[in-house]
């Protein structure tokens, strides 16, 4: 901790919330500088709250990502999801309301609500602006916007563009309580080895898979351990139907085999060091129904 820090530092934590795939995640490792969230066209690709860390002179800034808001399916890990969202509101000093430049639905309006229910400051944070094609639009939405409920800042931002991850970071400074540090300077996420391992395995197969699993695979890391000057990592990716399994597994095992190779190769990097990865796909029938395997997944 830094017990240095001036008498008007600034410290607090600033939730991420959002219907899905309105660029959360993506927000969040533009805002930190390093890939903490996976990011994958898939509607509900996050599940977890996910902290990630900014250091300014003036500030400390605890993000955190959460699962897009929706409308309840008859899932338990969907209402699993929407809970794990819900709290980190609660927990917030800050809620950044992500919505995508001219488009607010029946998803963000509930998103909307949740935000107001939590009872917090609100900056809503215009995404994709990069996107508009017609930009004589854009101030018309903004100005529906401010509408609709007392926000503390309207920015648009595109998530690609680093002078506006530097501005919204500035601008979310400014808003945050009077505190200390909370976190060393040095961390940069309260996750460990294991979840990024396991997240990077489920983004990339979730990538190879596209729509051909209707609510994705699931994957538990079984072990970790030095072998030979590499970490050697055991995981399970979990189906919920028998016919899944050959259809992430691949004709002659290829499907699974690349997606191990591009996970391993993105992990040698981000871990700095050599990973051998060993996969199984095993069959879990209803494993997104079950609240046991929910919480041994750190879902529930």
């Amino acid at each position: 901790m830094n017990e240095e820090a001036p008498a008007d530092f600034r410290c607090g934590f600033a939730a991420l919330i959002g219907r899905p795939n309105v660029g959360k995640s993506t927000l969040l490792n533009a805002l930190t500088g390093t890939k903490l969230s996976i990011v994958t066209p898939r509607p509900q690709t996050t599940r977890h709250r996910v902290l990630g860390l900014v250091n300014l002179p003036q500030a400390q800034i605890a993000f955190v990502d959460t699962p897009g808001l929706h409308r309840e399916g008859g899932r338990a890990l969907n209402r699993a999801m929407n809970r794990t969202a819900a709290a980190a509101a609660l927990d917030a000093d800050l809620l950044l309301l992500v919505v995508e430049a001219l488009r607010f639905g029946e998803e963000d309006r509930l998103a909307l609500q949740r935000a107001a229910e939590a009872e917090r400051p609100v900056i809503v944070v215009v995404n994709k602006v990069d996107r508009v094609a017609q930009k004589d639009k854009l101030l018309p939405f903004l100005q529906q916007l401010s509408g609709r409920h007392p926000f503390v800042e309207i920015v648009p931002v595109s998530a690609h563009e680093p002078r506006d991850m530097e501005r919204l970071k500035q601008i979310i400074a400014e808003h945050l309580p009077v505190s200390p540090p909370l976190f060393p300077v040095d961390q940069l996420t309260d996750r460990g080895n294991a979840f990024t391992i396991a997240e990077s395995i489920r983004e990339k197969l979730t990538l190879e898979l596209n729509e051909e699993l209707p609510y994705g695979i699931a994957v538990e890391i079984e072990s970790m351990q030095e072998e030979d000057g590499q970490l050697v990592v055991s995981a399970v990716i979990w189906v919920d139907r028998p016919g899944q399994k050959p259809i992430v597994i691949g004709a002659g095992g290829e499907r699974l085999k690349r997606a191990g190779t591009l996970a391993r190769q993105e992990l040698n990097e981000r871990l700095g060091r050599r990973l051998h990865l060993r996969l199984w796909v095993m069959v879990r029938e209803d494993w997104a129904d079950s609240a046991l395997a929910l919480r041994q997944l750190g879902l529930e």
